[in-house]
């Protein structure tokens, strides 16, 4: 299907905006286009809260990690004085990256011509005889700073300094998951996968309800299938959508897996797994003994940076034999995750197709619906 010139019009997606029980799909070029991806980036990413990973990678002073957030460098580093950052991973002096990978450091050097920044970002050190140049003065050319806020042990940044703060973003998110002390958890591990796909499939996905009794066939649809446990999607406000689901069990287990004690602050009578989707890219399932993510980040417009990380309270993270049963929680987690990851790479490379067409939703899919239509609205003209 043939990308139009006038791509952001409006009337190229009338057909998605109509109510889900008349709506089709987005056009194939919306997953396919560099144009599209590009106004995505500008228009969406460059304004919104992106994820940008868990407190805990970096709990010390002078530990950081290197991350790119829908292609934008970023250094997140906690600073000498406890506080954490994130900056452009941009020298000041000639554009070259900062740093790279992760660890602990008292500063960053830039590898080019060594000007040096403090793990707050301030320039200490500038050896290019710069006292040469007209009106330079160390204190102004620091790392450029990104803001950076903090839920549940969550970092958030944003490139947009005139965007609401993150829990005006976020609405109701902190009531719905408050009873799982999100702040309470801690990474049990953190994984990361290259996927071929737009990353607006990965999302869909992530709220499909369809899709468990068949791609999921031979893992979950055999514990905990849609038809046997309820489902209902929750009241939200703010840029998310939610689901709840009644299996009284840990959804990151199989069957009759023992695993860690349920969390202290859930009661048991209303126990089950809320699993909100954070527009654009986190989704976040808590369950009853801990919690897992995955952060869908854009690389291209035909590839991710898919990011899973499994959340444990710190006390059952300190239980004698850990280790053993972490493996019974992975081996849920590996399984699942293989098989999203094959199932949004084929529909890439079957929408992909100059034969493509947009196809119809069903009315189980107003989650996919309410997403596709959140972007249109902030990627059109």
């Amino acid at each position: 299907m043939r990308e139009p010139e006038d791509l952001f019009s409006s009337v190229h997606y009338a057909d998605v905006r109509r109510p889900v029980g008349e709506a089709f799909n987005l056009p194939p070029w919306c997953y396919t286009s560099p144009r599209f991806f590009q106004r995505e980036i500008e228009r969406l990413f460059a304004k919104v809260w992106n994820f940008a990973g868990r407190a805990e990678r970096i709990s010390k002073p002078g530990d950081y990690f290197t991350t790119d957030i829908a292609t934008v460098p970023l250094l997140i580093a906690r600073g000498a004085d406890g506080k954490p950052r994130a900056f452009a991973n941009t020298c000041r002096h000639r554009g070259c990256t900062v740093a790279k990978g992760e660890g602990n450091t008292r500063a960053f050097v830039c590898p080019y011509h060594s000007w040096t920044y403090s793990s707050s970002g301030d320039l200490i050190a500038a050896p290019t005889e710069m006292g040469e140049s007209a009106g330079f003065n160390m204190k102004d050319y620091g790392l450029t700073q990104v803001r950076l806020e903090s839920w549940g042990g969550f970092m958030f940044v944003n490139m947009d300094p005139t965007a609401p703060g993150l829990i005006e973003y976020l609405g109701n998110l902190p009531q719905l998951l408050k009873d799982y002390d999100c702040e309470n958890m801690t990474l049990g591990r953190r994984l990361e996968f290259d996927v071929n796909c737009n990353w607006k499939f990965y999302a869909e996905n992530l709220k499909d309800p369809l899709h468990v009794t068949s791609v999921h066939r031979d893992s979950i649809s055999k514990f905990a299938p849609v038809k046997k446990y309820w489902r209902e999607v929750q009241k939200t406000n703010g840029n998310m959508i939610s689901t709840f689901m009644g299996y009284p069990a840990s959804a990151m287990l199989f069957g009759d897996d023992a695993g860690f004690p349920m969390i202290k602050t859930l009661d048991k009578k209303k126990a089950g797994t809320t699993a909100p989707l954070i527009f654009p890219n986190l989704y976040i399932a808590c369950t009853i003994d801990g919690a897992w993510y995955i952060h869908v980040n854009p690389v291209a417009a035909d590839r991710i940076r898919l990011e899973q990380g499994a959340l444990f309270p710190r006390e059952s993270l300190a239980t004698p034999g850990r280790d053993e049963i972490l493996k019974r929680y992975f081996r849920r987690l590996d399984m699942t995750q293989a098989e999203d990851n094959e199932i949004c790479t084929l529909q890439h490379k079957g929408l992909n197709s100059p034969l493509s067409r947009p196809g119809r939703y069903s009315t189980k899919e107003a989650l996919v619906h309410q997403t596709v239509n959140w972007i249109l609205d902030r990627v059109l003209d």
